[in-house]
């Protein structure tokens, strides 16, 4: 499903990522582990195509991620943040809404799969509560129905639980992973945690020095 080759990413004259080649099946589960500025971040950039790489393909679906508008892309992929990134003057459905009414759904296509995936995460009886009266846990919960609202290929997660305490952690990547089986989508997970990947069969890539390594 996306596939990279040779790919090279530079902020001026330091590489980031150097001549990385890696392949990511459909419906498969990675985590992404590294130092604090290995790149990991700069990687999930490059496959929603917030940036681009200076040298080397990326391809999805066997075509070049390039030749596809952004919006096209964006359709296909979720993304989820460290820092949740709710609006908070909008409720809970009002910020999951949003992302499919900015990819051009209209709000009856949308609202059938939020109220299904709200009940799901557990948060049936959260519609019109704000981002301020949720713990930290239910507001990632409201981030990954956002990032799952179009039914995304790929989810691309951005350390999704490192703003959490270690039982919460623990709970929403569980939440991940059996997302991941039900809905039959690829997820890459960037984490620092080594416990969580100790505990969830996924394959796991090592960002050092710039360079991609299967673990």
């Amino acid at each position: 499903m996306l596939h990279l080759q040779n790919v090279v990413k530079k902020y001026g004259e330091a590489v980031v990522l150097h001549n990385v080649d890696a392949r990511f099946e459909a419906a498969s589960f990675h985590f992404i582990c590294g130092k604090s500025g290995s790149g990991k971040s700069t990687f999930l950039k490059l496959i929603d195509r917030e940036i681009d790489a200076d040298s080397g393909v990326i391809l999805w679906q066997e075509k070049d991620i390039k030749q596809y508008k952004k919006y096209q892309l964006r359709r296909q992929m979720g993304i989820i943040f460290q820092s949740f990134e709710l609006i908070p003057q909008m409720t809970v459905l009002e910020n999951v809404l949003l992302a499919g009414r900015a990819l051009g759904f209209s709000k009856k296509e949308l609202l059938p799969r939020a109220e299904h995936l709200l009940q799901r995460v557990g948060l049936a009886d959260k519609h019109h509560a704000y981002p301020h009266q949720l713990s930290g846990g239910q507001m990632q919960r409201v981030a990954i129905v956002r990032a799952l609202l179009n039914k995304p290929s790929l989810l691309l997660a951005d350390e999704p639980t490192g703003n959490l305490d270690e039982d919460t952690a623990q709970d929403v990547m569980q939440l991940l992973y059996e997302l991941h089986q039900e809905e039959k989508m690829a997820m890459i997970i960037v984490t620092h945690s080594k416990q969580l990947l100790q505990q969830f069969d996924a394959k796991v890539w090592l960002v050092e020095e710039g360079q991609f390594h299967e673990q």
